[in-house]
């Protein structure tokens, strides 16, 4: 095939050698250990996965140091899972332990595989996006120093997905995770109206607002436009299109958290998570409230839920009543959908399952 400099390169020429000789011949794998995958070939050659953290936001030395691993080890090979797993290759199982002990030397923790949590998918937060109501990379640590120990055994009944979005626009799988973290904006943009005649072209403004929530100024006299907070859904779109209707407010943003998620259908089909706390504060560099109810929701699942159940399955099964009774979480009046169309979707037999 004649090479190009449109799209993205041909995968096969970044498979190891081991994934090219048995491709499409994989017979079945094992988990030798949390963070230790074994697959074996029809022709009997097994192929080890190291599954190890890592921070998502990378520096420049990072990426050399483990690529220093994959050199050494793993004949330069390495590849990043969808939620920024890195994962180390090798068909020699003497090199399992060397490359576990370099990552580990690294100050890399190795798990993530079978029955535990992965690492967290995040969003970019305060540190490249312009919409967010709450950092992401911060709280992901936060959040993974609090589950750590989940990471690296493989203790609960089913895999756990977390997810941190760090606006309502939702770049990370927060829709689809078992729990879920999304900022959230309460207070519309406030036009600068110096900077929009400067800065904006009001029309592009106006367009840029799904629900209409964006007019031209009722002053003739001032070229610039106002919001109607009755409308604004706080998505930021015309923040994107306009930098003199900042969204971010220190008071009115914050968190939610959302739980019940999974995307594949065994059992069941995909499920979407809902909503389990409407706000709290953001309260950095450690977000304590926000960890402990996590922990707390993950500790009543791995307790009470059966084996192979994933938490939207053990929430299922138990009833919401029940789940919010065994978390400790208040259930107040934000938890009720008021969407115009909600009605189609509340529960509307006589059944609650206590």
């Amino acid at each position: 095939m004649g090479k190009t400099d449109i799209g993205p390169p041909d995968f096969w020429d970044m498979l190891p050698e081991a994934m090219k000789r048995n491709y499409g011949t994989w017979k079945y794998h094992e988990r030798v250990r949390p963070g230790v995958l074994k697959h074996v070939s029809e022709s009997g050659e097994a192929l080890f996965t190291i599954r190890s953290g890592s921070p998502r936001l990378l520096s420049i030395d990072f990426i050399r140091d483990i690529c220093d691993i994959a050199d050494e080890f793993c004949d330069g090979h390495l590849r990043f899972t969808s939620r920024s797993n890195i994962e180390f290759m090798t068909t020699d199982e003497s090199k399992v332990d060397r490359i576990i002990g370099a990552l580990n030397t690294m100050g890399l923790p190795v798990g993530g595989t079978g029955h535990s949590i992965s690492n967290i998918v995040h969003t970019q937060g305060w540190v490249h996006c312009h919409s967010a109501a709450t950092d992401a990379s911060g709280l992901v640590k936060a959040i993974m120093d609090g589950v750590y120990d989940h990471f690296t055994n493989t203790k609960l009944p089913n895999h756990l997905r977390i997810a941190v979005g760090c606006c309502i626009n939702m770049c990370g799988a927060v829709h689809c995770s078992d729990i879920a973290v999304v900022g959230v904006h309460t207070k519309p943009p406030k036009p600068d109206h110096e900077r929009v005649t400067a800065q904006c072209e009001i029309p592009t403004t106006i367009q840029s607002c799904p629900t209409g929530a964006i007019r031209r100024h009722p002053d003739a006299n001032i070229k610039s436009v106002a919001v109607r907070e009755d409308l604004c859904m706080y998505c930021g779109n015309c923040y994107t299109v306009c930098p003199a209707m900042p969204l971010a407010d220190a008071e009115g943003d914050g968190i939610a958290i959302y739980a019940g998620g999974k995307v594949p259908n065994a059992r069941k089909p995909p499920m979407f998570s809902r909503m389990v706390v409407p706000f709290m504060p953001n309260k950095p560099p450690r977000w304590q409230e926000v960890v402990d109810i996590i922990v707390k929701i993950i500790n009543v699942y791995g307790a009470d839920a059966k084996p192979a159940e994933r938490l939207g399955e053990w929430i299922d099964r138990i009833g919401w009543e029940s789940f919010f009774r065994k978390t400790g979480i208040p259930f107040t009046e934000q938890h009720i959908d008021d969407f115009s169309h909600a009605v189609e979707t509340f529960r509307s037999t006589t059944m609650f399952k206590w």
